[in-house]
């Protein structure tokens, strides 16, 4: 990346409503809170198992490269815009008011169908934890979706009270968590090394090999979960009008989050699959495993490193529930404000912060898991995959809408210096895209909840193009908004003139 597109925080033009006080590592704390590594590695990489068997790392390591060739797209966008709006704004601006609006309301969506995995998931593990210490020793059977709901109230106040103190939140949180499954997963490796690892398990690097009858194809069903794990690396690219110095901390941040996603997913799923056994057996107990690293800590450590791990893993889970909130709000807000002006959604509350929206999109995650738990008689574990599921589908869209935006921009408008040969990167990128979505919904399921997945990701993301269509007076105020804002006019116009000097 050239130096020579950074510009100083004093070179950003005054503005209103959201206010500029974020650092690189709050920055870095909304990606890996909403990325929630340490949460991910351990209920994950379990679904890819029937479709991959041993070759879980495999399949986690293709999403890893797919990651990172959409990065590479983000960091580009975010060295040339600064918005709230992330995937909204970059779309709009590239493609037009009509894509942007389709693709911020995709990544509104995803953010709210996170929100209710991640609630759920801090549900799951949080009435686990003082089932296995003894704290609550007979919930009832609504109890998961009780902690859920005391979650979603937490999130929505710490996104309204103050977004600095919720990343400092996430980011300690999260750093702590992993840095205790990075411990345990390196006794094991060491076990599994030296050689006196439990039930004769040993280091094998079958792990990144396809099992012999298993097709190809198969393996990017597998990629899908991948997908979800990393789900979110892009999130501080919605703090674009919070941060010091957007144009170098938010690049960084997207990028440094990438890298370190890829290694500990690859590494972690790796170790976690040897350490159950890459045999037949191994496989089954890894993909019926309730908590991988919790229970690798319990068979090669001691049984108490699998409460901490439980632990670690619901304190995760909530700090990607306020990464969903956070995220999805500044969309909204940034969406309404474009479109109607600074009031609704679009105006902030004395905290500097999208209070309304964040109050919206709370009511709507406890709204769906209400609607599943009536309509459909959903466990916490249901509304986890379905809300996953459906989340994933709808982001692997928005970031293929925002990959074909920054080609056009970067490589057919050539508004930034970046030498032509690069355009194999977001290609790249959007050839594994296209498959993966295409391998997720053909064969279509025909029956069972995974049915439904692509009709509701597929509703919502159609309720956009309608609503564009039936509304052209608000598409062409979200365009004007988009190309006159102070945020991206004179950003735009300060890079093209760096760009053909």
């Amino acid at each position: 990346m050239s130096d020579s597109t950074l510009t100083t925080p004093t070179d950003r033009p005054e503005q209103r409503g959201l206010r500029p006080s974020l650092n690189v590592w709050q920055a870095v704390g909304l990606s890996m809170a909403l990325m929630a590594p340490s949460m991910a590695v351990n209920i994950n990489p379990q679904a890819a198992a029937p479709s991959v068997g041993r070759a879980v790392p495999l399949a986690f390591l293709i999403a890893a490269v797919g990651v990172l060739l959409v990065a590479y797209v983000f960091v580009r966008l975010c060295q040339y815009f600064q918005h709230a709006g992330s995937v909204y704004a970059f779309v709009g601006a590239t493609l037009g008011p009509r894509s942007g609006v389709v693709a911020g309301w995709g990544l509104v969506g995803t953010y709210l169908f996170y929100g209710v995995t991640t609630s759920s998931v801090v549900g799951i593990f949080g009435i686990s934890f003082l089932q296995r210490t003894g704290a609550w020793s007979n919930p009832p059977v609504d109890a998961p979706f009780i902690l859920t709901g005391v979650v979603l109230l937490l999130a929505c106040w710490l996104t309204i009270a103050s977004v600095r103190r919720g990343t400092n939140v996430l980011l300690t949180v999260e750093g702590a968590t992993v840095a205790l499954i990075l411990i345990v997963t390196a006794v094991v490796l060491v076990r599994l090394i030296v050689g006196n690892a439990p039930a004769g398990h040993g280091f094998t690097m079958s792990v990144f090999s396809v099992p012999p009858g298993t097709a190809p194809s198969a393996l990017f069903l597998g990629v899908v979960f991948g997908f979800l794990s990393f789900a979110g690396f892009e999130a501080a690219s919605t703090l674009g009008e919070e941060s010091l110095n957007p144009r170098r901390d938010i690049p960084r941040a997207i990028l440094g989050t990438t890298l370190f996603g890829g290694a500990f997913f690859v590494v972690v799923t790796a170790v976690e699959m040897m350490g159950f056994g890459a045999g037949k057996s191994g496989v089954a107990a890894f993909g019926s495993s309730s908590s991988l690293i919790g229970d690798l800590g319990s068979s090669y450590l001691s049984s108490w490193v699998g409460n901490l791990v439980t632990l670690g893993a619901t304190v995760s889970a909530f700090g990607c529930c306020l990464a969903c909130t956070v995220g999805s709000a500044r969309l909204l807000y940034a969406m309404s404000r474009d479109g109607f002006g600074e009031r609704g959604l679009g105006r902030v509350s004395r905290y500097g912060t999208p209070a309304r929206a964040a109050v919206l999109v709370s009511a709507t995650m406890a709204l769906v898991l209400g609607l599943c738990i009536v309509s459909f008689s959903a466990v916490p574990e249901d509304t986890f995959v379905w809300g996953g599921t459906i989340g994933t589908l709808i982001l692997l869209v928005a970031y293929a809408l925002t990959t074909i935006g920054a080609i056009r921009l970067i490589f057919v408008q050539r508004r930034m210096p970046v030498p032509m040969w690069q355009i194999v990167i977001p290609l790249a990128a959007l050839a594994l895209l296209g498959y993966t979505i295409y391998r997720n919904v053909v064969p279509y399921p025909s029956s069972g909840p995974g049915h439904w997945f692509p009709v509701v990701a597929g509703g919502w993301l159609l309720a956009a193009v309608i609503a564009v269509i039936a509304a052209p007076s608000t598409a062409r105020r979200l365009g004007r908004r988009l190309t006159e804002s102070e945020q991206l006019h004179a950003q735009a116009e300060r890079n093209r003139v760096a760009g053909t000097a």
